[in-house]
């Protein structure tokens, strides 16, 4: 499953976005970040 939070270009700031998980099971996800050119991704432990 591939869930897109935010898919536009946006001026320097903070920002906080929300995810919800409750229709997930417990397991490990991965997430990315893409900026300027940049590509992070991380690991997110789900427990339930």
């Amino acid at each position: 499953m591939i869930d897109v939070l935010v898919n536009e270009e946006l001026s320097v700031g903070t920002y906080e976005y929300s995810f919800n998980a409750g229709e997930l099971p417990s397991g490990v996800y991965f997430y990315k970040l893409e900026s300027d050119g940049q590509k992070i991704t991380k690991k997110m432990v789900l427990n339930k």
